[in-house]
């Protein structure tokens, strides 16, 4: 059995510039004000569209991230229904063969201390779910079948596409303090690594989060 740390990866997303340039002509379409674009215009006027709350033309940019999670998480974040999803399917994908080291692999919940009784018997109850699966496959038993005794630990890989507005909804939601700490582990340097190569687009929430990004930081 492997166990992992959860992470992300930004797979595509436009420059910065290009975005505000975009958005922009967006906006300005609304009020036939493209006259007044220059080469400084973009990032002031995005600003104001999001103040007054005209966060529609955020919805001409989309964002695609991978997202390596546990499926508990992966459930929580296909909820969000403007968005596109495509995970790794535990139907198709056997875990006894070689290319997956025939092995699972667990994401490591970091609320337990590695000492603690409750890590020890999440640590049990993992090698005991890798070896009925195994056992299971090793009877005759399909991957869709065998899957039924995989833990919500298990890792799993997941494309998240989804426009800006969006991005920023899960944001709100999945950075705040009642979200489940694992997504939390995963949104908040996501929204930091946003808001480093978008910032008028994530500054009110980076200033949300911002103590709890920095925390998790330090963590």
């Amino acid at each position: 059995m492997r166990i992992v740390e959860p992470s992300f990866f930004i797979l595509q997303m436009p420059e910065g510039e290009q975005v505000l340039r975009h958005l922009e002509l967006a906006a300005r379409t609304c009020y036939k004000s493209e006259d007044k674009i220059t080469p400084e215009s973009a990032k002031g006027l995005i600003r104001r569209i999001m103040q007054v709350g005209h966060e529609s033309v955020l919805e001409h940019v989309g964002i695609s991230v991978r997202i390596v999670c546990d499926r508990g998480i992966s459930h929580e974040l296909v909820r969000h229904r403007l968005a596109s999803f495509s995970q790794e399917s535990t139907r198709y994908a056997n875990y006894s063969k070689e290319k997956f080291g025939q092995e699972i692999t667990v994401i490591r919940p970091f609320f337990w201390a590695q000492d603690s009784p409750q890590y020890a018997l999440w640590l049990e109850a993992m090698h005991t779910a890798e070896r009925v699966y195994l056992a299971m496959l090793a009877s005759g038993a399909k991957p869709q079948e065998a899957r039924s005794v995989l833990p919500n630990s298990l890792k799993t890989e997941i494309v998240v596409t989804a426009n800006l507005r969006e991005w920023r909804h899960i944001f709100r939601l999945r950075c705040a303090s009642p979200a489940h700490p694992q997504i939390r582990q995963i949104m908040l340097p996501m929204l930091a690594d946003f808001h480093e190569r978008i910032p008028v687009v994530f500054e009110d929430l980076y200033d949300m989060f911002e103590q709890d990004i920095l925390a998790f930081d330090k963590g």
